[in-house]
């Protein structure tokens, strides 16, 4: 009777195990980089940077280079178009002769931000078009995306952020993948804060988890461009 309970939990887990996507049993990381560098008073460059793993220091995953140009409608209302480069390997496996996916991507987005209590809420619509180079073939996608992100500030210096984000396919499949995450932070200036958290990223038919580690700067830059009286 052990032997055939032994034999039937190894066979659960050989299914298991190939259901599995490769890597998707490994904890990745996602090191970002992310700035608002204020030019005047309605406008602000966006400067960002992410190096993704699939496992926690190793196993190149993802390159991403993004900037824009924001729009300060008012303090709690940002508008924003921009581009990205994305330079990707969509394999786990490092293999000899392994060709990267390019992906050129133009963006508009709209933030909106409330506060309920003592929680700062935003609101982020993205709208994207992806230009993507496969090397024997390339292709043009579509998709939106939402964010709603919820900071809890717990003194001056520490605080925990959470956000739930949803990507919408514009072709093919509807549903393209659900990150939720959770961190939490420390306000190191006053332009400046980092961020460690867990990030759990759903696709159909995979969930891979990935440990971040975020830091952000925001200098104002207005003065490098007021004329220097004669």
């Amino acid at each position: 009777m052990i032997k055939k309970l032994a034999a039937l939990f190894f066979i659960l887990g050989l299914i298991n195990v190939n259901a599995q996507q490769a890597g998707e049993d490994k904890t990745g990381s996602w090191f970002m980089y992310f700035g608002t560098n204020k030019v005047s008073e309605r406008f602000s460059i966006h400067t960002e940077a992410q190096f993704r793993f699939y496992e926690t220091t190793s196993n190149f995953n993802q390159m991403l280079l993004r900037t824009g140009l924001n729009y300060h409608i008012n303090p709690n209302a940002i508008a924003t178009a921009g581009y990205a480069f994305i330079d990707t390997d969509s394999s786990f496996f490092e293999f000899e002769g392994e060709i990267n996916s390019k992906e050129h991507r133009i963006f508009e987005q709209f933030i909106l931000k409330n506060k309920v209590w003592e929680f700062m809420f935003e609101h982020r619509y993205r709208l994207e078009q992806r230009f993507l180079d496969f090397g024997d073939n390339t292709e043009t996608q579509h998709r939106a995306r939402y964010r709603i992100q919820m900071t809890l500030p717990l003194t001056d210096t520490f605080f925990l952020n959470f956000y739930d984000e949803l990507f919408i396919n514009l072709q093919d499949d509807l549903f393209g993948q659900n990150r939720l995450y959770g961190a939490i932070g420390v306000n190191v200036t006053d332009n400046s804060s980092i961020q460690i958290g867990y990030l759990r990223n759903q696709f159909e038919n995979a969930v891979y988890n990935r440990l971040q580690f975020a830091v952000f700067y925001n200098p104002d830059l207005r003065g490098l461009f007021k004329q220097k009286k004669p």
